[in-house]
């Protein structure tokens, strides 16, 4: 009786994060083969869905039409011949009875097939059908009785570490040993509600289907339970956040309705919106997480300077992180201009200060003497310390992971985070990216703003661009020209800026200045290349996309951007944000000689709108989601099932039926939610993206 009790104790004990070296025949070589895939415990290889399905259903060879891909089942009638020609060249053929025919089956350069061919046995034969001579051209064989195996059949993504059948093999025992302890995380009501499987018969029926419409079932739980789940995630951080105690920034309301009244403008009514929304979270007691949403050219920096104006006011410092040393140098230039005249004391940290007088600004910091700091990523370096930090503002925020926002965040007691982003967002990418956020969205330009012309030339216009450029340079205007490279590539036939800055040199001067901007320039050159385009000195700023983000010059009324093809749209409609950002009218011209039918698209939306939502939203239809900031910087979270551009509906129906549980009273307390609040603390000290 003590032994059966040890047994049964040591059998509870199992759990889906045990390691696959837990499964028979899984030891060390195999736990580092099945790592490569990502799988490390028994919930990653339950959870290592099919990427398709091989149909193995029987394909009726009467109505088969000519060239279709077909599943023939029969019987073996004549003994494999193999014939061996050329280099490591051969065919297979043999004859086998499908129903009252006699159909040739032949596999070329598989001379191994021959093997498993026994005459009167049952096979399954995959491949090409050729009507006239009633003949098959196999791709791959099965021996199995019909009875053996299912007709309808999980393919997964292998390499040359594990194959196909070893990988089912491990699922199958892994699925047959712990189904028992598989947890059913949504909730009864939901299941009903959309006639969803619970999560053992998902998992079963996703990696063992009986049918296609068993398979589609299973996807389609799977899919909605990792947009629900995602959610909850996302939504408990920002309830978290919430019941957090914050800074209640109290600030002083008559001298920040002075320094609105200051300024050399009057806010747009979506800015003054935006500005409320923003300071009706700073007067809570719990922590602010708002993202600022706005095109180009619609004036979320002066939004920025009043929420950063209202904390210093109340006593509190500020900072404001952006992702490069130009963009945070044009930001403590022009905020330093914006507070010129108040207390406001702006600093600039970077990480090419001097040793000295990185430690001067440090000591400053701590000691509170300077009240704005505007800085790179060395804003959440170790060592650096703020007095009294209340405001955290992060500009292009897609290009920061959460754990640097959160480092900042961690810099003071709790400080109110403001994350802005020039960079339109579509629905989709909001609600997966920034769900645990409010979002304010500026959706107005300021007055006395043309819209921008844009016109798509073809290479062989070049001459007709350069025309126009040196007639809007006769009244006056400068121009950014625009390359996809820096230097010459062999392997893509593009231009690029050396040699278009060569080129234009020879064109444009001496009645023209033509200077040069690009990554590999030291901070100094950067600088002073832009220093004098914005001064007048240059007429011309040859750049490659370094000034996409950030780059504020007025007088700048054209762009020019060649080989615009190899950019995405929402890359396109940045560097287009570069110029129309005064009174005059302004052109952006796209030269390019697309040759894929999504490249003309591209060019056909930028001439058709310069709306950033509208634009945003077509370039994920068109390159989908993990392309459209780049992988790396959008945090876009990779679902193994669900894709959020094409089951948009489903993801927003699983964000409601998530913030809608959160919402419950008690929810944590009632017994079927148990799974999920196991769920939520085992991962709420993780993010979904680095």
């Amino acid at each position: 009786m003590v032994t059966g009790c040890v047994k049964k104790e040591v059998k509870d004990l199992r759990s889906l994060t045990d390691s696959v070296a837990n499964l028979k025949g899984v030891g060390p070589k195999r736990v580092a083969d099945l790592a490569t895939l990502g799988i490390d415990t028994i919930e990653d290889l339950l959870t290592y869905y099919p990427t398709r399905y091989n149909d193995f259903t029987p394909t009726d060879i009467e109505s088969a039409k000519d060239k279709q891909k077909i599943t023939l089942q029969g019987v073996v009638v004549s003994e494999p011949l193999l014939v061996r020609y050329g280099y490591r060249r051969n065919r297979l053929t043999f004859r086998m009875q499908v129903g009252n025919e006699v159909v040739i089956a032949t596999f070329f350069n598989q001379p191994y097939i021959k093997k498993q061919i026994e005459l009167n046995q049952q096979v399954t034969v995959m491949g090409k059908w050729d009507a006239p001579r009633r003949q098959v051209t196999g791709n791959k064989l099965l021996k199995e009785k019909a009875d053996d195996r299912n007709e309808f059949g999980a393919v997964y993504a292998v390499n040359k570490h594990i194959r196909q059948n070893v990988l089912q093999s491990f699922i199958r025992q892994a699925y047959e040993e712990y189904a028992n302890i598989i947890p059913t995380y949504l909730p009864e009501t939901i299941r009903q509600r959309y006639r969803l499987m619970d999560r053992r018969q998902m998992i079963r029926e996703i990696h063992f289907p009986q049918t296609q419409a068993t398979a589609k079932a299973a996807r389609r739980t799977a899919a909605y339970e990792e947009f629900f789940l995602f959610q909850l995630r996302l939504q408990a951080i920002r309830r978290a956040h919430r019941q957090e105690d914050g800074e209640r920034i109290l600030y002083h309301n008559d001298e920040l309705k002075e320094f609105i009244g200051g300024l050399p403008f009057e806010l747009t009514d979506a800015q003054k919106r935006v500005v409320n929304e923003i300071c009706r979270d700073m007067r809570q007691p719990y922590q602010m997480n708002r993202l600022l949403q706005g095109d180009v050219g619609s004036g979320k920096t002066i939004v920025a300077a009043i929420a950063i104006y209202a904390a210093i006011t109340a006593g509190y410092q500020a900072a404001l992180m952006a992702p490069t040393e130009i963009l945070a140098g044009q930001h403590a230039e022009k905020l330093a201009k914006i507070f010129e005249g108040t207390h406001v004391q702006v600093a600039l940290l970077t990480g090419s200060l001097t040793a000295k007088q990185h430690r001067e600004l440090l000591t400053a910091m701590k000691r509170g003497d300077v009240n704005l700091i505007v800085g790179t990523h060395a804003l959440i370096q170790d060592g650096v310390e703020y007095a009294n930090l209340g405001l955290v503002i992060t500009d292009e925020q897609h290009r920061f992971g959460v754990n640097q926002r959160q480092q900042l965040r961690e810099k003071g007691e709790h400080p109110d985070v403001l994350a802005m982003t020039a960079t339109p967002i579509p629905r989709t990418l909001a609600i997966t990216n920034y769900g645990e956020m409010d979002v304010s969205i500026i959706d107005q330009l300021p007055a006395g703003r043309k819209p921008i012309q844009t016109k798509w030339l073809q290479s062989n216009q070049h001459a007709a661009a350069i025309h126009f450029l040196r007639e809007q340079l006769k009244q006056g205007a400068q121009a950014y020209v625009v390359s996809p490279l820096i230097e010459e590539s062999a392997a893509l036939d593009v231009q690029n800026a050396t040699d278009l800055y060569n080129q234009l040199s020879a064109d444009l001067e001496p009645a023209y200045k033509v200077g040069l901007l690009h990554g590999r320039m030291g901070t100094e050159e950067k600088d002073e290349a832009m220093r004098q385009f914005k001064s007048g000195e240059l007429q011309v700023l040859v750049a490659t996309t370094v000034i996409e983000v950030g780059v504020d010059n007025p007088n700048a009324t054209v762009m020019v951007i060649y080989d615009a093809d190899r950019f995405g749209l929402a890359q396109l409609h940045q560097l287009r944000g570069r110029v129309g950002r005064g009174n005059r009218q302004s052109y952006c011209l796209l030269i390019a000689d697309p040759k894929t039918d999504e490249g003309k698209a591209r060019m056909k939306t930028m001439v058709a709108t310069d709306d950033g939502f509208k634009i945003a939203e077509q370039d994920l239809k068109l390159r989908g989601s993990g392309d459209v900031l780049g992988k790396k910087q959008s945090g876009m979270p990779e679902f193994k099932v669900g894709d959020p551009v094409a089951d948009l509906k489903m993801l927003q129906i699983a964000r409601a039926d998530a913030g809608n549980l959160l919402g419950m009273s008690n929810w944590d307390q009632v017994d079927e939610n148990q799974p999920l609040v196991l769920y939520l603390k085992r991962h709420e000290l993780e993010t979904h993206f680095d």
